[in-house]
């Protein structure tokens, strides 16, 4: 049996990955409260199990959202030898796996369930929106975090505040995708939209925070 790890570097099995997508599942049918009864039954395993491997709801639902989160990477690049091509790369992979992830149905529902409980007053209200604010969102800043320093140590872009420049890629990125999904516009995010998509608003956020440099040490390249 094969392991993943989410991430925050806890172990997933094959079996437990397969619970946490039934979560997904339940969330893009019915919406609403989740269970540990209807988990359970989906995902054909016991409560105990449940209580056993995640702890209570929430920490179900956090695992969820951290499985789902870890789906967007950015590409591999060696720190020591980074130039604009490798950078440009790993922000296109970035990109195009957010793309993917959250043009999907699962995120799609687990989203609007998170802004429709955040909504809510009263004890346990709001704890699905965050949930999915710590280890979506911010978790998947921190996950680009690397990737800007290391361009910014490599003389490739230049900025002042990494929160900053990640608002200013992710907006590039998503333009107004999120919102009009959520709001069950029907876009046809395939394959080579998406990657197109990705390479554009990387050129963008290029031409904004790029030195011109190929790498340290290197000439700056005159426009």
């Amino acid at each position: 049996m094969t392991t993943q790890h989410d991430p925050q570097g806890e172990a997933l099995t094959e079996r437990q990955q397969a619970v946490l997508d039934a979560v997904l599942a339940l969330m893009v049918e019915q919406g609403g409260e989740l269970t540990m009864t209807a988990v359970a039954r989906r995902a054909s395993c016991s409560k105990e199990t449940l209580y056993k491997w995640f702890g209570d709801r929430d920490g179900l639902l956090t695992a969820t959202v951290r499985w789902q989160a870890s789906k967007v990477r950015a590409g591999n690049y060696d720190r020591q030898r980074l130039d604009v091509s490798a950078l440009r790369d790993s922000l296109i992979r970035f990109a195009a796996n957010w793309l993917s992830v959250i043009s999907s149905p699962t995120s799609i529902a687990l989203n609007r369930l998170a802004i429709a409980q955040g909504g809510k007053g009263g004890k346990g209200a709001g704890n699905l929106g965050a949930i999915v604010l710590a280890n979506g969102r911010f978790a998947i800043g921190e996950r680009l975090r690397p990737v800007f320093e290391a361009g910014r140590e490599a003389g490739l872009i230049a900025f002042a505040d990494t929160e900053t420049a990640f608002r200013s890629f992710i907006g590039l990125v998503g333009r107004d995708v999120q919102i009009r999904l959520l709001l069950g516009d029907r876009l046809d995010l395939a394959g080579p939209e998406i990657e197109r998509d990705a390479a554009r608003a990387t050129d963008q956020f290029l031409a904004l925070y790029g030195t011109g440099n190929h790498a340290p040490g290197r000439p700056t390249i005159n426009a």
